[in-house]
């Protein structure tokens, strides 16, 4: 690694999840449209896109739902609260 390189380590689960969410919003016009205010971030989201998709043997695999739905639950698991819409009082 040069000094202008960074590197983010992410666990097979979260690597899994991020590369599916990014597949699944990578074109969509509400996705495009945020990541366009910035054209700049293109370059990282490719980057992080290719990355995963040539290092995770999983997308291709027969039983790549079994796999992200169990490795989404492991996530969810430690994210606690993290997330959920609150609790409105009544």
């Amino acid at each position: 690694m040069t000094g202008d390189e960074f590197v983010i380590r992410l666990s097979r689960d979260q690597a899994l999840v991020l590369s599916d969410w990014l597949d699944r919003m990578m074109g969509t016009a509400a996705f495009d449209s945020l990541v366009n205010e910035d054209r700049a971030v293109w370059s990282p989201m490719y980057v992080i896109s290719g990355n995963l998709e040539t290092t995770l043997p999983e997308i291709f695999m027969p039983d790549y739902g079994e796999r992200l739905h169990a490795a989404r639950e492991r996530l969810l698991d430690t994210l606690g609260d993290v997330g959920r819409p609150p609790v409105e009082a009544e």
